[in-house]
């Protein structure tokens, strides 16, 4: 109840900053400029406004996007906006194995530094297809992808890490549509089935996902003695090309439900905070919305149900590489 209310009014919390608050704000006074960040899907909705703020910032951003014309496009608006901001694009479709690995191996040959991923980009409520993989969309683009790109990202990172001296910080956007997903959370023996697919579940299981993945690479880093963070965020309700799939209902939803929903700049708001701010070092693990940490679902929480997955998800990955 006290998150709702705080939704509406927009009241600040433990952190200092609510839902009313912009990505500009939460990261007012923070110096970015030794740092290198890559965001997938940084070219529209709030990963758009999360890669002009973190340039805004004097951090080094890297667009992964599928497409180009439109990332070069941004890129363009952000260079002539902020005259010290430094922006790059490469090709990234969340969608297919191979692309993943090509943007991987593409980035890693820039010997450039990383230390911030932001995994943004996402689909939402799709009818149901499979990806060119042979996985379902929703799951491939927005979990199987960022699980994938991670894995292949994550020794830069750490030698990043270990020659910098600077905390790394990986930061995966879910959603509270988590709490809406198929029984016992995901459904993995029927993944790819069309036989009881429900678009609304799908997403809500791929966002699980993304908190469960943030959570066991958090404990794994942990164990290993890392110093890299790992959380989740929940961005808020923002009318972006996410809603292509549903645009009318949204709309009429958002008729009713004016005060739930923020604009672009407050749904970038928790991403920026997560993934900048100084009082966040060393927090890990944890699930952040309105840039203050909140308590995920029990299915979110369930650490044999984070390791399932991970396993799950390598063996997927493995069986369509081979």
């Amino acid at each position: 109840m006290v998150g709702v209310i705080s939704l509406v009014t927009g009241w600040p919390g433990p952190s200092g900053f609510g839902s009313a608050s912009t990505a500009e704000e939460v990261t007012q006074g923070i110096d970015g400029s030794n740092l290198t960040a890559i965001i997938t899907g940084g070219a529209s909705g709030i990963g758009l406004e999360t890669s002009r703020v973190l340039a805004l910032r004097g951090v080094h951003v890297i667009i992964g996007a599928r497409n180009l014309k439109a990332a070069n496009e941004v890129k363009r608006i952000i260079l002539a906006d902020i005259e010290t901001a430094r922006v790059d694009v490469l090709e990234l479709d969340l969608c297919s194995i191979k692309s993943i690995r090509a943007f991987a191996d593409n980035f890693i040959a820039l010997n450039l530094p990383l230390n911030i991923l932001i995994n943004n980009a996402g689909i939402m409520f799709c009818p149901f297809h499979l990806s060119q993989d042979g996985i379902e969309a929703q799951f491939a683009t927005n979990h199987i992808g960022h699980f994938l790109l991670t894995e292949l990202l994550l020794d830069k990172m750490k030698s990043t890490v270990k020659t910098s001296g600077v905390q790394g910080r990986i930061v995966n956007l879910s959603s509270i549509a988590h709490t809406h997903c198929y029984k016992n959370g995901i459904r993995f023996a029927k993944l790819n089935a069309k036989e009881g697919y429900n678009d609304k579940r799908a997403y809500g299981q791929s966002k699980l996902a993304n908190i469960l993945h943030a959570s066991e690479l958090s404990r794994r880093l942990q164990g290993e003695g890392v110093n890299i963070t790992v959380n989740s965020v929940h961005p808020g309700l923002i009318m972006t090309p996410l809603f292509k799939h549903t645009a009318v209902l949204m709309k009429f939803l958002k008729f009713f439900s004016f005060f739930l929903w923020k604009n672009v700049p407050q749904g970038a708001a928790t991403t920026c905070y997560v993934a900048l701010h100084p009082r966040l070092k060393g927090v890990t693990g944890k699930y952040f919305v309105d840039c203050n940490e909140m308590t995920p679902s029990s299915y979110a929480r369930d650490e044999a149900l984070a390791r399932k997955l991970w396993d799950f998800s390598q063996n997927l990955i493995n069986s369509v590489s081979k």
